[in-house]
C-alpha cells in the first residue's frame, strides 16, 4: 500500500475505451497522490500458466483496460494536467512478479510475416527488478512504465483505446517511467484521467505489438497548469533513459529508402534474421524478444529522397 496516497483506485474500477460520459471513479483536488491497481493489457485473460491457445482466444473487446477515470477539480479545456509518476510496484502471482509477450495474429509491425499466435511468459523479482531471464542464455533489463495514460477527448462517444491520441492514451513510450513528469492537454471539465497497460520492459517501437505486459500498482500525483493550451502530450525525464540497456553496446541494423514505415520494417526484419543466425532461435521468438528491448530510431530524415531507420538491439541480453 502507498502510505502517502490520498486515494486508491482498485482494479475493478476500470473501463475500455475513451468516453467523456463515463462516470468518474473518484473526484480529487489538484495535488492529490493516487494509487492505481492496474491490470495487465489482457485484462486478466492471460496469466502465468497461459498457453498459446489462450492468445488465439483473446477477446479484443477487453484489451487495454485503464483504471479511472479521475475528475480533477478545476480542470478546464485549455489547461494541462501535470502527471508526476511516483512509483511502479509489480504485483506477484504464484510467488513471483510476472508478465507476458505475445505475437497476436493481425497485430504488429510484421503481422504479414508472423501470422500464427505465440507466447512468452516471464517471471522476475518484484523487489530487485533484476533482468528477466529469456530462455537459458538471455536476460532483458527491466524498466517499469505505463503504456496507456491519458485524459478524455472533447468528441462525444466511445473511442478505441488502441490508437494513441492527442490527449494521450496508448502512447507506449518507454520513458514514462518512475520520476517522469507528463503533461496532457485537457479537453473536458475535470480532465477525466485514466491509466493502465503497465509494462516491465519494452523497446522503442514495441514492434511485435506487445512488451513484457505485467500487472502493477502505479502511484502518481495529479496537478494542473492553467491555460497553457498544449496541442499534444509532452514530458520531462528525471535523468538518462537508456542506462539499463547501454552496458554492452548494441547490434544495429538499418532500413534505407523513401518511406519510413518500409524502412522500419526492413530494419526489424534484418535484426530478426541476425539474431536467428547468431543464436539459433526461431524467428517468432526473435521478433517477440526484440519488441521487449530493441529500439527503432529515425537516424536521418533530411537527405531526400531516402531516409534511414535504425534498429538497436542491446548486446547485454546475451552477454
Amino acid at each position: 500500500m502507498c502510505k502517502n496516497c490520498d486515494y486508491t483506485i482498485h482494479g475493478a474500477q476500470h473501463h475500455f475505451g475513451w468516453d467523456n460520459s463515463i462516470a468518474p471513479a473518484q473526484t480529487v483536488a489538484p495535488g492529490s497522490t493516487i494509487l492505481f491497481n492496474c491490470m495487465d493489457s489482457s485484462a486478466g485473460q492471460l496469466g502465468p500458466s497461459s498457453t498459446v491457445a489462450d492468445v488465439a482466444a483473446l477477446d479484443f473487446g477487453k484489451i487495454n483496460p485503464v483504471s479511472g477515470p479521475i475528475f480533477v477539480e478545476g480542470a478546464e479545456p485549455g489547461d494541462a494536467l501535470k502527471v508526476t509518476l511516483e512509483d511502479f510496484a509489480p504485483r506477484e502471482q504464484d510467488g513471483s512478479a510476472w508478465g507476458w509477450t505475445a505475437n497476436i495474429p493481425g497485430f504488429g509491425l510484421l503481422a504479414d510475416q508472423f501470422t500464427d499466435p505465440a507466447l512468452l511468459i516471464w517471471k522476475y523479482d518484484a523487489a530487485t527488478l533484476a533482468p528477466a531471464l529469456w530462455g537459458q542464455h538471455g536476460k532483458v533489463a527491466l524498466k517499469p512504465f505505463t503504456g496507456t495514460i491519458g485524459v478524455a477527448q472533447a468528441e462525444p462517444g466511445l473511442h478505441s483505446i488502441v490508437p494513441p491520441r492527442r490527449t494521450g492514451g496508448n502512447l507506449d513510450i518507454r520513458d514514462l517511467a518512475k520520476g517522469t513528469v507528463l503533461y496532457l492537454p485537457v479537453e473536458v471539465a475535470g480532465a477525466l484521467f485514466s491509466v493502465g497497460d503497465t509494462h516491465a520492459a519494452q523497446g522503442d517501437g514495441e514492434v511485435c505489438g506487445t512488451a513484457i505486459e505485467s500487472p502493477m500498482d502505479v502511484t502518481l500525483t495529479l496537478d494542473l497548469v492553467k491555460g497553457v493550451n498544449l496541442k499534444m502530450p509532452r514530458f520531462t525525464t528525471p535523468g538518462p533513459v537508456t542506462r539499463h540497456l547501454d552496458t554492452k553496446g548494441y547490434e544495429v541494423t538499418t532500413g534505407i529508402g523513401p518511406d519510413l514505415m518500409t524502412g522500419a520494417r526492413q530494419a526489424v526484419e534484418q535484426m530478426v534474421d541476425l539474431l536467428c543466425a547468431q543464436h539459433g532461435m526461431a524467428a517468432v521468438d526473435a521478433y517477440m524478444l526484440v519488441s521487449t528491448c530493441g529500439d527503432l530510431r529515425i537516424s536521418e530524415i533530411v537527405d531526400m529522397p531516402n531516409w534511414v531507420v535504425s534498429f538497436y538491439f542491446p548486446r547485454s541480453v546475451f552477454e
